[in-house]
């Protein structure tokens, strides 16, 4: 999206503190699962993660708070610890997070330098595919996603920020360092 599209930031956190992530939701528990579950499947709850993008209703990281997992939040509108940006940590989530990057670039190299050595970045996003009627695909729709992601620029970051693989499973995008 040409950034003279993209909503101020003040309009862009008036617009995140519409959305309705209570971090009790069933139906939001149920969404984020298969991150949880994928963190869970891939780190002990001893792994120090980073919920990078945390929003209003930190949803993943209650549940795997829930289940002992220790789980720093961070993010540019509502958890604004920037010291926490000065560490390493041996997981990051970013759910529904990486389309509102205006500067992906600077972001993604942001996020590769704070994983520890055989960290994962793992990642939300609905991913754009050829099969998909642009036009009419809904997650266009919100004003703050204002970029989109394909197989092919996943493979470009992975190559470029120095990622061993990439793997993307529905929704799901697994960097792995």
């Amino acid at each position: 999206m040409n950034s003279s599209d993209h909503l101020s930031l003040d309009a862009e956190r008036n617009r995140y503190l519409t959305h309705n992530n209570d971090v009790h939701d069933k139906k939001y528990q149920e969404f984020v699962s298969p991150l949880v579950n994928s963190i869970r499947s891939h780190f002990s709850a001893d792994a120090l993660g980073l919920d990078f993008g945390a929003g209003t209703g930190p949803v993943s990281t209650k549940l795997l708070e829930d289940n002992g997992y220790m789980v720093k939040k961070y993010d540019p509108f509502f958890w604004q610890e920037i010291g926490l940006l000065k560490n390493t940590y041996d997981y990051i989530l970013a759910c529904e997070v990486i389309e509102h990057f205006r500067l992906p670039k600077v972001e993604f190299a942001l996020l590769r330098s704070l994983l520890k050595k055989g960290g994962i970045l793992f990642c939300m996003s609905s991913i754009y595919s050829e099969s998909i009627d642009f036009e009419n695909w809904y997650y266009k729709n919100d004003p703050t996603h204002v970029f989109f992601y394909h197989k092919k620029s996943i493979e470009w970051i992975r190559e470029s920020f120095h990622f061993q693989e990439a793997v993307i499973e529905e929704n799901l995008i697994r960097f792995i360092t």
